[in-house]
C-alpha cells in the first residue's frame, strides 16, 4: 500500500465553525484538483489518499466530511464499500461519492445507511457545492428538522446554486457532453419483467392505476416540449419520477436506480437528492435486487400507488365534467 498523509485540516466558515475534511481517490491528479478547488473557494482541507486505506478500515478516525471518488467498483469493492457504509454511519461522519453513470447502481447499492451525497461525472464546480452543502448540514441546522415546504425549498435552491456554479465555471461544453451521454442510456434503457405478485400493491386502492400507454403517452409529450423551449423551462423531476414509476408499477416491471435517473429529465446527481428527499418523505421505496446484489430498485410506495391512483382518476373525469 502506497504511503499517504492522513492528516485533516479544519475548515471554518465565517461564524467560525470547524469541520474535519478527508478526500480519498486512487486518481492523484484528482486529490489535488480538489484541494486546490475547496482552497480556492475559501476552505481548508488536508490530503487523503489511496481509497484503499479508507476501504481497509486502517483509519481509526474519520473526518467529519469523507470524500470518496469511486469511479468503477468491482465485487471486491463493492463488499469493502458496504462496510464502510455501516462505518460511516456509526462514525456520524458525512460522505460525498464520486462515481460514474456506468457505476451508478452498484455504487448505489452498496450505501442503504449513512445516506451520502452521490456525485455522477461530477464537475469541478458540483463537488465544491456539495462539501459546502455538507458543511451546511454539519454546522448548521440539520436538514430532519425542517418542515416538509422547507426541505423542498432548499432542495430548490440547491439545484440553482448548482447551474449558477457551472455557469461560472464555464462548463457548457462539458455539461452537454454530460447530456449527451445519459440521453445515449435512455436508448438502451428496458425495464425488467417481474411477476404480478411482486408487483401487486398491498394497500387497498381505491380506483384502479391508469394504463400505462395513457402515461407512457403524458412522459412523451412531456419530453417533446425540449424540442420546441428550453428544457430547464419545464424541470420537474419529481414528477417525472412519478410518471416513469407510475408507468412501471402498472406494467409490471421493476425500475433501477440509473434508469429513474434518466426519467427524471435532469442530471443524475439532481436526480439522486430528489430520489433521496421523496424516499425520507414516504413516496418512494427501496428495493434490493435479490439476484444481483449490484443493483437496487426504485418503486411507488403504497401510498403513492394510490395517490397516483386517484390522481388520475380525477384528471381523466374532470373533462366530462366540464363539458357536463
Amino acid at each position: 500500500m502506497a504511503q499517504a498523509d492522513f492528516s485533516y485540516a479544519a475548515v471554518g466558515d465565517a461564524a467560525g465553525l470547524t469541520a474535519h475534511v478527508s478526500v480519498f481517490s486512487d486518481r492523484p491528479y484528482l486529490r489535488d484538483q480538489i484541494g486546490d478547488d475547496l482552497c480556492g473557494a475559501g476552505f481548508q482541507i488536508g490530503e487523503g489518499g489511496e481509497v484503499s486505506a479508507l476501504l481497509d478500515g486502517g483509519l481509526t478516525v474519520l473526518g467529519d466530511v469523507v470524500i470518496l471518488d469511486c469511479p468503477m467498483v468491482d465485487a471486491a469493492s463493492m463488499a469493502a464499500l458496504s462496510r464502510l457504509d455501516m462505518r460511516i454511519a456509526r462514525s456520524g461522519a458525512q460522505l460525498i461519492v464520486t462515481t460514474s453513470l456506468d457505476a451508478l447502481d452498484p455504487v448505489f447499492s452498496c450505501f442503504d445507511q449513512s445516506a451520502p451525497q452521490i456525485l455522477v461525472d461530477a464537475s469541478r464546480a458540483e463537488r465544491v457545492v456539495a462539501v459546502g452543502r455538507i458543511l451546511g448540514a454539519v454546522n448548521g441546522p440539520r436538514v430532519r428538522e425542517l418542515s416538509e415546504t422547507d426541505r423542498l425549498a432548499l432542495l430548490r435552491l440547491t439545484e440553482q446554486v448548482d447551474a449558477i456554479a457551472r455557469q461560472m465555471e464555464h462548463l457548457g461544453d462539458s455539461a452537454l457532453t454530460s447530456g449527451g451521454a445519459v440521453k445515449d442510456r435512455m436508448l438502451d434503457f428496458r425495464a425488467e419483467k417481474v411477476g404480478d405478485a411482486c408487483a401487486a400493491s398491498t394497500l387497498s386502492i381505491s380506483y384502479p392505476l391508469p394504463d400505462p400507454r395513457l402515461v407512457r403517452q403524458i412522459i412523451r409529450q412531456r419530453q417533446g416540449r425540449s424540442r420546441f423551449f428550453d428544457a430547464e423551462l419545464f424541470s420537474d423531476p419529481a414528477w417525472d419520477m412519478l410518471l416513469d414509476l407510475t408507468a412501471a408499477h402498472a406494467e409490471h416491471h421493476r425500475v433501477s436506480v440509473s434508469s429513474l435517473c434518466i426519467a427524471s429529465g435532469v442530471p443524475p446527481t439532481t436526480a439522486l437528492r430528489w430520489i433521496r428527499q421523496m424516499t425520507e418523505t414516504g413516496l418512494l421505496e427501496r428495493i434490493e435486487d435479490s439476484k444481483d446484489k449490484r443493483r437496487v430498485f426504485i418503486t411507488l410506495s403504497d401510498a403513492a400507488v394510490d395517490a397516483m391512483a386517484r390522481y388520475f382518476a380525477e384528471a381523466v373525469q374532470q373533462p366530462m365534467t366540464a363539458a357536463a
